[in-house]
């Protein structure tokens, strides 16, 4: 049964709330919602590692793994090749960058994982279409190409481990990739389950949908192009969204697709065309970001327009949010969809997200006055050139 077929039989209209007997969230995108304000503390333990600065560790701090012993961070600017791996604790630990035409030497870091069990990172490079592997220690393992499509390019961004001979990659192509002035649109499946030793795809997972959707706005003054993570974790399972379904599936470990979350109306025929995707999950809150095939301009990033909004699974209602810190008066936290430079969505046992909060802000809002808590505190030593400190989102208990 298609998507599309799913989604006509199962969505309950009405007042935004859902029908419980299936178990599916449905989410209307053309609708607006109450707003809700939200108390960063109230749902998760916080806790802030400040990254330690030396002479020879200094980055912007882009968070792309964190587990129970690692921080593992490179720069904002992919290009310069720097891997950076902290502890826990934000101590330094170890830095390495292969940057070359050597083998085992990137152009430039596209993307990464870390396989926390073998203690194995992995690095994408999109010049190349290649991953390499290497040890925390900066030793080079192996290295893989991507799989051959026919000429059609494949980007595995982004990828993570699924089981210890396995890793789970989503095609970011698929969709997105410009060839011309139009948006590549093969009918192509986009998550794969690669062997962790030789990059073979060892199973194509199959989203049923009518026709591939572009993810592209293309006029002659400006390009816009969605740019959120279509591959999120959600504790020991995956969401998958392919954007030309109007359902978002639940991926488990013992590899069955679930329905999870239904969108109206249809991806099919709506103009414009927004599209949805989950984030951060809680026993209460699923967070989601709406992204609008229409232009803004104020984006830095994708220059789409997005709406932040949840599914309040106590109410069964849908709302707009708005994220506050009780440690930092009078910012808001951002989403907690998707930032491409700063959130992480873990969603794992402990970890619901991690992001990073600048040195030069937090000096600023200290000597303001706007810290409270452990955030002053460590605010109070930071120098404007220090490293970020990170902020880790754990699940209460």
């Amino acid at each position: 049964m298609s998507a599309l077929l799913v989604a006509s039989l199962l969505f309950g209209c009405g007042n935004g709330k859902q029908k419980e007997s299936d178990g599916l969230i449905r989410v209307d995108v053309s609708k607006s919602y109450p707003k809700k304000e939200l108390i960063l503390q109230d749902l998760f333990d916080i806790e802030y590692v400040p990254l330690e600065t030396t002479d020879e560790f200094v980055t912007s701090g882009f968070v792309k793994s964190i587990g129970n012993k690692y921080i593992i961070v490179k720069n904002s600017n992919f290009r310069d090749g720097d891997i950076f791996v902290f502890g826990r604790d934000g101590r330094v630990i170890n830095k390495f960058n292969h940057k070359g035409s050597a083998e085992g030497e990137y152009v430039y870091t596209s993307h990464m994982f870390f396989d926390e069990e073998k203690e194995e990172l992995y690095v994408s490079c999109l010049a190349t279409s290649k991953i390499y592997i290497y040890d925390l220690e900066g030793n080079f393992k192996r290295s893989f190409r991507y799989k051959e499509d026919n000429g059609s390019p494949i980007i595995y961004q982004p990828m993570y481990s699924f089981d210890s001979e396995t890793m789970i990659g989503c095609d970011f192509t698929s969709g997105r990739w410009i060839n011309g002035r139009e948006a590549l649109l093969d009918n192509k499946n986009m998550f794969h389950l690669i062997s962790k030793k030789d990059g073979r795809v060892l199973k194509e997972i199959e989203i049923p949908f009518v026709e591939k959707v572009s993810q592209v706005l293309y006029t002659p003054q400006y390009v816009g192009i969605v740019r959120n993570d279509e591959l999120i974790p959600y504790h020991d399972h995956w969401l998958l969204v392919e954007p030309s379904s109007d359902t978002i599936y639940r991926y488990t470990s013992e590899k069955e697709l679930i329905p999870f979350i239904v969108r109206t109306p249809s991806i099919q025929t709506m103009e414009p065309k927004v599209f949805l995707f989950p984030g951060v999950i809680t026993d209460r809150y699923y967070f989601m970001q709406a992204v609008k095939k229409e232009y803004n301009e104020s984006d830095p990033y994708s220059k789409l327009a997005k709406r932040e909004i949840l599914y309040d699974k106590t109410e069964n209602q849908m709302f707009e949010y708005v994220l506050y810190n009780r440690d930092f008066m009078g910012e808001t936290t951002g989403n907690l969809a998707f930032d491409v430079l700063s959130l992480i969505v873990k969603n794992s046992k402990d970890i619901a997200f991690a992001t990073r909060l600048e040195a030069p802000d937090l000096v600023e809002a200290y000597n303001d006055g706007k810290l409270r808590g452990p955030l002053k505190e460590i605010a109070s030593s930071l120098d404007e050139e220090d490293n970020p400190v990170i902020l880790i989102a754990k699940y209460k208990r």
